[in-house]
């Protein structure tokens, strides 16, 4: 994986600027997203297909991964430029033993104010009481599909869709909620799978999002045909009716989606409230793109920095780690990094631009 050689120019120790750096696009730092495993036990075909991750891919040793006291470092150091929230994602994160070690290490961090995860709800259910326990406190999980055929086909391990479903029951049980469902649609696979999830997952314990199928790196096939747009999903959400699409819902008119004000800068769905007290948002990064108020860094398994999910490069976090650097040092190089961002890939997207080497999607966790 190349990086830059920012690294070997940043000097020690100055303490991190306050107020919180911006980049070249006046941007600010809320959100960062950590992977703390390369490997996952499904081999979805929009993330890591079969072909691609097979029995003989060499996934990263152990000695490569970021340790539990290196990642909390790091969100220490990220929390003192401006990161309210810390994401936990793979691969598919549950599969790293002892997880929940590294979210009580996060917890006790002064200014942190959001510890939320991202899985595929394979291994949930015997873990989400610890998890809830440790400090977690929420949860996304991974659902594309509800019909069973459409579940083991897209996993393409045959993993059945009710023990997610029990995974879900059990975060519930535990103290999750709302829980948030991500589910990728992709044309020609589970446009049906739409209205199913919205009616299953109405009520005010769940958050829906629906996601354009996007470019991540360069092994899962991507067409732009195979992508349903935004103002499809949401026709579809409005029950095929031909009225105005969702994000123009309009409540006097009598629609069962009304539009929800972002929670944030830099939220990536457009929300929208249910008639029953749920909530449905729709991600279009391909067809609407968001750049513009995007605030989120990543790091991946191996301790590389990326400020877009689109990154073609990463900058080496952990031979900073590993080399001795101290916190003032680590702060300086990640402002540095951040104020030198002018990231917005989506905006810039063109027929040529998804064939660019990019981090894949199981390295940066999405």
């Amino acid at each position: 994986m190349q990086t830059t050689d920012l690294a070997e120019r940043i000097q020690p120790a100055v303490p991190p600027s306050n107020p919180p750096p911006l980049d070249q696009l006046h941007r600010p730092l809320h959100d960062l997203r950590v992977s703390v495993t390369d490997r996952c036990n499904f081999r979805c075909t929009y993330c890591m297909p079969k072909e691609v991750f097979g029995r003989d891919y060499d996934f990263l040793p152990r000695a490569e991964i970021l340790s539990f006291e290196e990642i909390a470092r790091l969100a220490r150091c990220f929390v003192a430029l401006g990161v309210e929230k810390v994401r936990l994602t793979g691969g598919e994160p549950l599969l790293r033993k002892n997880l929940d070690r590294l979210i009580a290490q996060l917890a006790a961090l002064d200014g942190l104010r959001d510890i939320t995860l991202t899985t595929n709800g394979s291994v949930l259910a015997p873990l989400a009481a610890s998890l809830r326990a440790a400090g977690l406190r929420r949860i996304t999980v991974s659902l594309d599909a509800l019909d069973d055929a459409t579940f083991r086909a897209m996993n393409d391990v045959d993993f059945p869709v009710s023990r997610v479903l029990d995974g879900i029951d059990a975060a519930l049980a535990a103290g999750f909620a709302p829980i948030k469902i991500n589910a990728v649609i992709r044309r020609g696979v589970n446009e049906h799978a739409i209205g199913e999830l919205a009616e299953r997952f109405a009520g005010p314990e769940f958050v829906v999002r629906f996601i354009e199928y996007m470019d991540v790196g360069n092994t899962n096939g991507w067409r732009l045909d195979d992508v349903v747009p935004a103002a499809e999903i949401a026709e579809r959400l409005e029950g095929g009716s031909g009225g105005a699409p969702l994000h123009r819902a309009d409540e006097a008119a009598g629609r069962r989606f009304h539009p929800l004000a972002p929670n944030y800068r830099g939220e990536v769905a457009r929300r929208f409230r249910t008639a029953s007290g749920g909530e449905i948002g729709i991600i279009s990064s391909v067809t609407q793109p968001f750049c513009r108020d995007c605030t989120r860094a990543r790091i991946t398994a191996d301790g590389h920095l990326y400020t877009c999910l689109f990154g073609t490069h990463g900058h080496d976090l952990r031979g900073l780690l590993r080399s001795g650097a101290s916190d003032e040092a680590l702060t300086q190089f990640l402002a540095t990094v951040w104020r030198a961002r002018d990231d917005r890939y989506s905006e810039l997207r063109t027929a040529a631009t998804p064939r660019e080497p990019k981090v894949e999607m199981s390295a940066i966790g999405g």
